[in-house]
């Protein structure tokens, strides 16, 4: 298959530069995503590679076995995968329409500090749009998403996958 599609580095640094700066971040997430900004997500790296995201463990995103709620992990797991998305679908011509279709979850240790989830899929993501585009049907992305604690033991697995297509006109 011939690759003529290229992605327009310009949007591509725009995302990593926005979504990696603190005050911007939590700008985009107070309009965009507000619970992701009261749980206090925050993207530590972007690159067209991998993307990791903390979530702190405070008052607010608690249960009541004094851990990391299950929902508040699976939001930053998600964000890891979804900022990647992002990155290569931000102001993308032709338009692309994302959702995901499946999640699946396996919760290994208590979150009790800081988990960061890491997704490592960005060169899959990035593949899958230019075939979705290419072939201007829809494509499957399966993300993992690994968290780990400050003591670098695994918290929570989770898996995504995304559908990525054109939007029609």
């Amino acid at each position: 298959m011939a690759r003529n599609f290229q992605f327009n580095e310009k949007h591509i640094h725009f995302i990593q530069k926005n979504f990696a700066d603190p005050y911007k971040f939590k700008w985009i997430i107070f309009r965009k995503v507000p619970m992701a900004f009261l749980s206090g997500l925050k993207i530590v790296k972007l690159t067209e590679e991998l993307c990791s995201v903390t979530v702190p463990y405070k008052s607010l995103n608690k249960n009541p076995f004094r851990s990391t709620y299950w929902a508040v992990l699976g939001m930053a797991a998600e964000m890891s995968s979804g900022a990647l998305i992002s990155m290569y679908t931000y102001k993308q011509k032709p338009s692309m329409a994302t959702i995901i279709v499946s999640c699946k979850a396996e919760f290994v240790k208590k979150g009790t500090d800081v988990t960061t989830f890491v997704c490592s899929d960005g060169l899959k993501v990035k593949e899958a749009i230019i075939k979705a585009i290419e072939v201007n049907e829809p494509q499957v992305i399966e993300c993992k998403s690994i968290g780990k604690n400050e003591a670098d033991e695994d918290v929570a697995n989770f898996g995504f996958i995304w559908s990525v297509k054109v939007r029609s006109e």
